[in-house]
């Protein structure tokens, strides 16, 4: 698995959240966990107020929106099957991540 992959989210919230995203680099592959980003429903969250914090992707037929404050670590055993990547989007994605670790 590589970063920006998408996965089937297992847990128990997986009708509002469908995927995740693996953010975490490369660097680290040898862990056995990974951080992940949720992928929300679009028609869960509503209106979105910074679309560069929460951007919305596609996956298959499901328009989902990135969830950076939801961030956690999963082990790896505990993820889903691979749904895609959003390798593209990896600059829209890194955006979301540093404005959520950027100092005000």
């Amino acid at each position: 698995m590589s970063q920006f992959d998408v996965h089937r989210n297992t847990g128990k919230h997986r009708d509002s959240i469908p995927y995740v995203v693996v953010v975490q680099s490369g660097l680290f592959d040898d862990y056995k966990r990974r951080v992940v980003v949720p992928l929300v429903r679009a028609s869960v969250v509503g209106k979105i107020a910074d679309p560069r914090f929460n951007p919305t992707f596609k996956i298959g037929n499901t328009a989902v929106v990135l969830h950076p404050l939801e961030t956690v670590s999963v082990a790896i055993e505990n993820l889903g099957k691979s749904a895609g990547s959003l390798a593209g989007e990896a600059d829209r994605i890194i955006g979301a991540m540093d404005q959520l670790l950027t100092r005000v």
